[in-house]
C-alpha cells in the first residue's frame, strides 16, 4: 500500500520537486498535493509540471487546521511533508499526524531555529554568528517552531570566505541529496 503525502509549501518548491522526482519510480509513496499558504508561490507551476494538484488556502485556514484537515482527510493523506513552509503548524494537525509530520530546517538545531529562522535569515545569522559549520535538519514537527525529535542531521563545512549566499549553496546541496533520503528511511 503506497504511502499519501501531502506537501506543504511557501516558496519557489525547488525541494517539494526534488522529493517528488527522487520517488517518481517508488511504489511505495505517492504525493497526491501541494498546499500552499501563498497565491502566487512558485511551487503551483513547479506542481502543474509535476501534474500534481496544488492548492492554496489562507493563513487563517492553517492557523485553524480544521478546514486544512478535511481537506487532507478528503485525499486519504498518511504524512505531511513541510519543504519550506513557513507557518507553523497548528496543534490540530500535530494531533491528527502524530510523527507523521517531518520539516527540514537550513541549519543544525537547535541553533538558529524558531519563529522567523528560515531561509536567508538563517544563513545571515549563521555567518553573523562565526560559525564553523552549518548543515541540515530533518525533524519530527510538535507544536513549537523546529522543535521537534531530530530524524537527520548532515553537516557541512564553513570558513571565513563563506557568504550567507555561498552557505545556502552548500545547505541547499544537502538538502536535495539528503532530504528524500531521511523520508525513504523513515516511512519506507
Amino acid at each position: 500500500m503506497k504511502r499519501k503525502i501531502a506537501i506543504f509549501a511557501s516558496g519557489s518548491g525547488s525541494n517539494a520537486e526534488n522529493i517528488i522526482s527522487y520517488f517518481e519510480k517508488n511504489d511505495k509513496f505517492e504525493f497526491p498535493l501541494i498546499l500552499s499558504n501563498k497565491p502566487d508561490a512558485y511551487v503551483h507551476q513547479r506542481a502543474k509540471k509535476l501534474q500534481i494538484p496544488s492548492f492554496y488556502f489562507s493563513k487563517e485556514s492553517f492557523i485553524d487546521g480544521n478546514e486544512i484537515l478535511d481537506f487532507l482527510n478528503t485525499y486519504k493523506i498518511d504524512s505531511i511533508i513541510l519543504a519550506g513552509f513557513l507557518l507553523k503548524v497548528p496543534e490540530v494537525l500535530v494531533q491528527a499526524f502524530p510523527n507523521n509530520i517531518i520539516n527540514i530546517h537550513p541549519a543544525l538545531l537547535p541553533k538558529f531555529g524558531g519563529k522567523g529562522m528560515y531561509g536567508d535569515n538563517v544563513h545571515k545569522a549563521v555567518k553573523a554568528s562565526g560559525e564553523t559549520e552549518s548543515g541540515i535538519t530533518v525533524h519530527y514537527v510538535n507544536e513549537h517552531y523546529d522543535d521537534g525529535n531530530i530524524i537527520l542531521q548532515v553537516k557541512c563545512a564553513l570558513n571565513d570566505l563563506d557568504t550567507p549566499e555561498s552557505i545556502a549553496d552548500k545547505v541547499h546541496g544537502l538538502e536535495y541529496e539528503f532530504f528524500p533520503k531521511a523520508i525513504e528511511q523513515i516511512w519506507a
